[in-house]
């Protein structure tokens, strides 16, 4: 495998692992935030939620950028962006100013979120799709790994009231690791065919060992004279629903608001603040490991039966959780619930998300495209964390109801109208799903 090939897989892969870390990295602060900025259920909410607004943002303002300079240098300025957050979290000197970097975060983490499948998926060769934008997912859940371990640890070096900044300050070495690697890849062939840059293009498909004939970079320009092409209703139906859809059903599992409040969910079970951080590297581990699982199958067995597998998973395990908060019995099976919804999760829609939006769209709409999956995504996502405590506060167990209930849903939707995209040319993708 070609190494500029290996280096564009991998900035992708850093950019979502600062995607898990930063989002997940406050779930290991929201006790001690809530003690120092004296916060109720609704302004902890705000606060953890702060940033999935600035990710809605970005996620929504990142498409025309990229479509017109490319993917590679908006993510230059999105790695600026972290580094900025990072210290800005460190260092606020108020809750207001918190908010206001952690929204800041947000636009980074959306943004990337757009980006950097979208880049991936434009160099990847079609056999090895699944796996090389799902190298972005994986990167996420390792995020997610890193942040509850790196939390856990800080939590043990007894730093006392400054214990929360130091959680965020971590975040630097990532931000820091991204921008520097953005320096060692070129754009997009995809990009610059239909730029107009036949050459460019021609250049960096025989570096990324892709076929590099004329004929073969025509085919990639055959959006040349499109690329002011809009995002149309009328003419991209069924990409944006199937779009909508797997990015609302996302979030409707709960994943995040689950995630972001775990060691929350684990204090409301009866277990203490350390058992609460140990259990919470064990749900990341868990993550982790379905996640490669996922990414060994999904060029093989394909998005929309691991949608389909993942679902009936999430129902069972979403269910038995739902049923220990609301009779207050077994208590010490909750981590093994969360365990299996983990892995249900990470196994179906966690690998398939970001795979499957990347691919849907034709290559002069696709960042546009991914972007208005991506948005659904983070408001789903921005409206479910700041609910979650204040319904969470009056049934425990209301949240995890809901949630199995639309996974339901979500196995008819697939079941009956997702397409399979596995290996097919992203060229001919549009034929394929119509």
């Amino acid at each position: 495998m070609r190494s500029t090939l290996v280096r564009g897989v991998l900035v992708g892969g850093v950019a979502g692992l600062l995607f898990g870390f930063d989002t997940v990295v406050i779930s290991g602060t929201t006790q001690a935030l809530r003690t120092v900025f004296h916060l109720t259920p609704a302004g902890l909410g705000w606060t953890v939620s702060s940033a999935l607004w600035g990710t809605l943002a970005g996620a929504l303002l990142a498409g025309r950028p990229g479509d017109r300079y490319g993917a590679r240098a908006c993510l230059r300025v999105i790695a600026i962006a972290y580094i900025i957050s990072g210290i800005g979290c460190a260092l606020a000197p108020s809750w207001a100013m918190l908010m206001v970097f952690r929204v800041l975060a947000g636009l980074a983490i959306g943004a990337s979120s757009v980006l950097a499948p979208v880049y991936i998926a434009e160099i990847a060769p079609p056999e090895r799709r699944g796996l090389m934008v799902g190298a972005f997912q994986f990167n996420i859940v390792l995020g997610i790994l890193v942040a509850y371990l790196s939390n856990y640890l800080i939590g043990g070096l007894g730093l006392g009231a400054d214990e929360w900044r130091w959680k965020f300050t971590v975040t630097l070495a990532p931000a820091v690791l991204l921008f520097g690697l953005l320096f060692t890849i070129p754009q997009s062939p995809r990009w610059l065919a239909i730029k107009g840059g036949r050459a460019e293009a021609k250049a960096v498909l025989h570096a990324i060992g892709a076929p590099e004939t004329d004929a073969d970079v025509a085919v990639l320009a055959r959006g040349e004279g499109e690329a002011r092409q809009r995002l149309s209703w009328r003419l991209h139906r069924k990409p944006i629903l199937l779009a909508f859809g797997v990015a609302a059903f996302n979030q409707l599992s709960g994943i995040n608001a689950i995630l972001y409040y775990l060691n929350d969910i684990f204090a409301a079970a009866g277990f203490s603040k350390v058992s609460a951080a140990q259990q919470s590297v064990i749900i990341g581990a868990t993550n982790l490991v379905f996640t490669m699982l996922a990414l060994l199958v999904i060029d093989r067995i394909g998005r929309k039966r691991l949608l389909l597998i993942g679902a009936v998973g999430l129902v069972v395990a979403l269910s038995g959780t739902a049923l220990i908060f609301l009779t207050g019995q077994h208590k010490n099976l909750l981590l093994w619930m969360l365990i299996g919804f983990i892995a249900a999760f990470a196994f179906s829609q966690g690998a398939v998300i970001w795979v499957y939006i990347a691919e849907l769209f034709p290559t002069a709409i696709r960042t546009r495209g991914q972007s208005l999956g991506s948005s659904t995504h983070w408001f789903m996502n921005a409206v479910i964390a700041t609910l979650f405590p204040l319904v969470a506060a009056a049934s425990k167990g209301a949240p995890f109801v809901f949630f199995a209930g639309m996974m339901a849903v979500q196995f008819v939707v697939v079941l009956l109208y997702f397409p399979e995209t596995k290996q097919v040319p992203l060229e001919d993708m549009e034929a394929a799903i119509s």
